[in-house]
Parts: structure tokens; C-alpha cells; sequence
């Protein structure tokens, strides 16, 4: 299964880079995947692998850039230069073009005898955003170098958008090896809620052999609060790193005075975790907003959770209206539409899958990310909310 499949690719990757750092074949590959899939694990565990043999360590020079640091190409080409150690070498020197610094770099690169260049490994984080960059030019410079053979490199882009190719120009894709690795999370529910055991338990190597059987036997597993709390998690996102946060929040409520977890704090953690963020987001709108999100949550309730768009939204809206003499809430129908496009730009309400683009857009269905408690805390908490809106909120909430 998965683990297996994850070795192969391991195996895979460690070759490849084997090859530049040993043999001094250019290659480029692409890492792809969600985010939190154990994309940079993957190869921080392969790079520290191959530091293991000694012929790299000698050898191999790490470059490592990201797209949300290094955003031109000049600031990149800086990044480069000093992690390869060769701003005295460069000096004041200035240079045509992108093309011709970096052979510069390459060529000083050589050894001794001039007839070996190091093999240089480019890490490019988020590597999505390098296709930004004005002409792909770094993009494209180090594809050209590595198909080439002008010097050994190997290029390795990581990146969370599944359509990375679409991105590059025709130029920089006819360079690219087309060598990608997907990392895709297929975990169950089943495999999450191992992980987070292993998470939690004490190793067998723990000092206090007492202490870690009581611990690893404590009483979060049976609960069924627990499990309801980590499958609401598991729906939101299967990564790690926000399993992690969940984790510490729990941990750091232990004390010597209350050495165990317990349910009621998972259950904290957890509702500090999506708190956070929704609440925040949620006392930023505006009153329309607030409105159409409560309208949404109607429709929920009518037709069990089943999408809905922008038009059966406005109708449940006018059914509230209907009800009220006064005409604070009048809204033309493009005021409207701009609220609710930005309840989507907020990511409180998305698309549903696959529903196409030609649709108009006050026809497109979209599902709701909230649930009602996050609706009904945000309600008790919104400053100066109109006693009218709360009470159509919880006529339906029964």
C-alpha cells in the first residue's frame, strides 16, 4: 500500500539525484501534492540519505529557493550566489543577461583542472510561483542547463498546484524532463486515527516505565466524543501539520497535577483550532454577508446540506424581507451578488466539484464550509448584530 508505494518513490528520487551528485548526469523532476502530503519530508529523508555516502558529501553544493522569498529573478539570482559562496568571485561584475550570470556562477563552479564542474542540486519551493516570474527566465535557464549538460545540475520544483505544466511556457515545458512524483494523501479514517495513537504514545524507551503504561493506556481511545472530534478534523484536512497543532494544544494542558489527556481537552483543542480562524473571518463581514450566510444555513436545513446558489440564496433573503416592514436591508441585486462572491473569495462558501464555469454565475452550486455552531457563535459574538437577524438566525437553528 502506501508505505510501500512511498519506499518506490524514495528509491526513485534517491537515484535520480544519486546520479547528478555521483555521476554527473543532469535531471529534473517535479514533486506535486497537497499541502501537508510530506512533500519536503520526502525529500529532506532522501537528502539526508544521500549525505550519507561520501563521495557527495565532497561533492554535492544545495541551492534551496522559494517562490514565496526569491520573487524576482534578480533577488533570485542573489540567493544563489551566496549560498554557492561566490559573491567575492562576482564582485561588481555586472552581466548581460540572466543566462550569462548563471553560467558565470556554473563555470566557477569547476574544479582545479577545469574539466569537472561540481554538481549543484536547485531546490525550488513552491515552485508554482517561479512561473510567474517575467519570462520564466530562471525557469528556464536552469532547464536549459540541465537538459543540456552544460554543467551537472539537478532541478527539483515542489509544488501543491496539480496543474504545474499548465503554467509553463512552451519554451521552459520542452526542457522540463516531465519527470513528476505525485504524493497523494489516500489515508482512511482508520489509518488517521492510528497515526494520531502513535502521536500520543510513549516509546517503550521512556525512563519512567510506570508513568508511560498508564499514559498509553489512558482513556482517550474508547470515547466516542473523541473519535466525532478527529473525524471532523480528518474532513477538514488529512495533514499532519494541523494534526500537530490539534496534539499540542492538548498536550500543553497537561500538568503534574492533571498528568493525563482527557476528552474534554481534545475537545477544547479543537474548538480553539477552528475557531481561530472562521470566527475571525466570520466578525469581519459585513451585515449582508452575515445575512446571506444565515440564508445559506436555511437552505441547509431544508434540503439536508444538498448545494445551492446564488439565486435560491437571494429568494430565502427576500422571504426574511418579506417579514419585515422596514427597508434597511433593501440590497440591489449586484450588491448582493459582490457580497456573496466574496463570502466565496473568503472560502465560507466554494464551488462544488466539477460544476462547470459556463454556468451564469448566480446559477453556479456551491456548498458552505461553516457548521452551525460556527454560524451560532459568530452570531452571539458579532458586534451590534440586529436583534431581528439573530432571531431569524435561530428560528430554523430549533
Amino acid at each position: 500500500g502506501k508505505a510501500n508505494n512511498l519506499h518506490c518513490v524514495c528509491r526513485h528520487l534517491l537515484e535520480l539525484l544519486r546520479r547528478t551528485a555521483i555521476h554527473g548526469e543532469s535531471n529534473s523532476v517535479l514533486i506535486v501534492g497537497p499541502r501537508g502530503a510530506g512533500k519536503t519530508m520526502l525529500l529532506q529523508c532522501v537528502l539526508r540519505d544521500l549525505q550519507k555516502e561520501e563521495k557527495v558529501q565532497k561533492n554535492l553544493l544545495q541551492v534551496h529557493l522559494s517562490g514565496l522569498l526569491q520573487t524576482d529573478d534578480r533577488t533570485a539570482l542573489k540567493e544563489i550566489t551566496r549560498q554557492l559562496h561566490l559573491e567575492n568571485v562576482v564582485g561588481d561584475k555586472v552581466f548581460g543577461s540572466f543566462a550569462e550570470n548563471l553560467a558565470f556562477l556554473l563555470e566557477a563552479l569547476k574544479k582545479g583542472n577545469r574539466s569537472s564542474s561540481c554538481p549543484v542540486l536547485f531546490v525550488l519551493d513552491e515552485f508554482d510561483l517561479f512561473a510567474h516570474h517575467k519570462n520564466q527566465t530562471l525557469l528556464y535557464n536552469l532547464f536549459d542547463v540541465s537538459q543540456s549538460a552544460q554543467a551537472p545540475i539537478a532541478v527539483v520544483g515542489v509544488t501543491c498546484r496539480l496543474d504545474v505544466l499548465e503554467l509553463l511556457e512552451k519554451r521552459v515545458k520542452s526542457r522540463f524532463s516531465h519527470r513528476q512524483i505525485h504524493l497523494l494523501s489516500s489515508l482512511n479514517f482508520t489509518q488517521y486515527l492510528e497515526r494520531v495513537w502513535t502521536q500520543l504514545s510513549l516509546p517503550d524507551s521512556f525512563p519512567d516505565k510506570k508513568f508511560a503504561q498508564e499514559w498509553n493506556a489512558g482513556t482517550l481511545c474508547e470515547d466516542k466524543s473523541v473519535e466525532e472530534v478527529l473525524q471532523r478534523h480528518f474532513n477538514s484536512s488529512k495533514d499532519f501539520r494541523s494534526l500537530h497543532m490539534l496534539l499540542m494544544l492538548c498536550l500543553s494542558r497537561v500538568s503534574v497535577a492533571k498528568p493525563t489527556i482527557k476528552p474534554a481537552d481534545l475537545l477544547e483543542a479543537s474548538r480553539m483550532c477552528f475557531a481561530d480562524a472562521t470566527a475571525n473571518m466570520l466578525h469581519g463581514l459585513s451585515i449582508l454577508e452575515l445575512c446571506l450566510v444565515i440564508a445559506i444555513k436555511h437552505l441547509n436545513d431544508v434540503y439536508e446540506g444538498e448545494p445551492f446558489n446564488l439565486q435560491m440564496v437571494h429568494n430565502e433573503f427576500k422571504k426574511f424581507l418579506h417579514r419585515k416592514s422596514n427597508s434597511m436591508y433593501n440590497f440591489e441585486q449586484p450588491v448582493v451578488m459582490k457580497a456573496f462572491e466574496h463570502l466565496q473569495q473568503l472560502e465560507l462558501i466554494r464551488p462544488v466539484d466539477g460544476s462547470s464555469a459556463k454556468v451564469q454565475r448566480e446559477y453556479q452550486l456551491m456548498r458552505l464550509t461553516l457548521d452551525h455552531s460556527q454560524i451560532m457563535d459568530a452570531l452571539q459574538k458579532y458586534p451590534q448584530c440586529p436583534t431581528d437577524v439573530k432571531q431569524w438566525a435561530m428560528s430554523a437553528f430549533g
